[in-house]
């Protein structure tokens, strides 16, 4: 185990007490009424969750990658969709706007996004990219003011319903793919922009999902993030830090799942024993703990290399880390699922049963190897890289 410093320790015991005694006890009446948290999120960013890369002048706390991804698995640990609402305020709303963003941009949208005033979203995936991203069809064109005008579909947005600022990306023609692509900051209440299908999901059932719908809205350039058709680039450096986010959302789910097993063999008598005391439960146990072990140092291997190169060029930072990000993400995430399957057939037929817990987690888990890039993307991204 990697001895965190003493920082990051602090800030991990300080999530660890507000999920277990704050966050976990609603998660199973969370998991039925699918209600989006808005004073968790609040408490959230009263304690510096919201927006923990955001530096004290942007009104945020300025913290580490790693002791983000700290209190991210803890938050995670108690219900992993407040997790994934935190994550993405973090990783994929407010660190495109401080690492891309004007010093404008960054006054006006960073402090409510760290604050959890207002909730971030980030709008990249559509209809006909998903994993392929560059194939873009929301478009843009310019209106004789020179402010651009967005039409298109976006979909599986992440607190799409709740959001108040959007980080979103659109081509000028489709058929340049990531050559035309720019990335914009839009605000609730902007004419034209609308939520769409809200989506019923398998878990992780109090974060919202949904399309957002551009129809001729009205952007200015104000509003344009980083330089115009320069917006891949932007999505791709966001994707890095939004995997690592996943990881420690993986991380907490299979821990907990790990945690609930133990505890049920150790108390569940058949044939007059504890099932810990069986082979076939054991070997099963010692699997768990065995890969949430090397998933969680991979993860903080991957925090700890984004720390390391924080002020190098963007383009050194994804060269040194974007393999290490997907690995994380990949192999947490594959974890959480394997350990969240086993967790059930510990439990046996209490485990399929919505009065435990762990069918939940099953739930929660399987969305870790789809969204920010699914386990295939991982391994293509990580091939490349070994290949190279």
């Amino acid at each position: 185990m990697i001895q965190l410093p003493e920082d990051v320790q602090e800030i991990q015991a300080l999530a660890r007490d507000f999920a277990r005694n704050e966050i976990l006890p609603g998660a199973p009446a969370r998991d039925q009424s699918h209600e989006f948290p808005r004073e968790l999120v609040n408490q959230l960013g009263e304690m510096g969750f919201m927006g923990m890369f955001v530096p004290e002048e942007y009104g945020g706390v300025g913290m580490s990658v790693l002791a983000y991804i700290a209190a991210l698995e803890e938050v995670s640990y108690a219900d992993a969709g407040v997790g994934v609402i935190m994550s993405v305020n973090n990783s994929l709303a407010g660190w495109p706007i401080l690492a891309f963003g004007t010093e404008e941009q960054k006054q006006k949208y960073l402090r409510p996004i760290a604050t959890g005033e207002k909730v971030g979203c980030y709008g990249l995936t559509e209809p006909n990219a998903g994993s392929d991203a560059a194939a873009q069809q929301t478009r843009y064109d310019k209106d004789a003011n020179g402010n651009y005008v967005l039409n298109g579909t976006k979909m599986w947005i992440t607190n799409g319903p709740q959001a108040d600022i959007c980080v979103t990306y659109a081509n000028k023609d489709p058929a340049l793919r990531h050559r035309g692509v720019s990335a914009f900051i839009l605000e609730r209440g902007m004419p034209g922009f609308s939520v769409g299908k809200i989506e019923e999901k398998m878990g992780i059932a109090c974060s919202s999902t949904s399309e957002l719908v551009f129809e001729n809205v009205v952007v200015p350039d104000e509003n344009r993030l980083f330089e115009e058709d320069k917006g891949f680039s932007v999505a791709m450096a966001t994707l890095d830090g939004g995997r690592i986010g996943i990881a420690a959302q993986a991380l907490g789910i299979a821990q907990r799942a790990f945690d609930l097993a133990v505890a049920h063999a150790k108390t569940r008598i058949a044939f007059g024993k504890p099932i810990a005391t069986k082979q076939a439960i054991q070997w099963m146990i010692a699997d768990m703990g065995t890969r949430i072990e090397a998933a969680r140092l991979l993860t903080y291997k991957a925090a700890m290399l984004k720390d390391a190169n924080k002020n190098e060029p963007l383009h050194v930072q994804q060269a040194r880390c974007g393999q290490a990000c997907s690995m994380a993400k990949l192999y947490a995430s594959e974890t959480a699922n394997f350990c969240a399957d086993k967790a059930v057939q510990i439990h046996g037929g209490y485990g399929y049963s919505k009065e435990y817990e762990v069918e939940r987690l099953y739930r929660d888990a399987r969305i870790t190897t789809l969204y920010e890039g699914t386990s295939e993307i991982q391994r293509i991204v990580i091939a490349k890289s070994l290949l190279s």
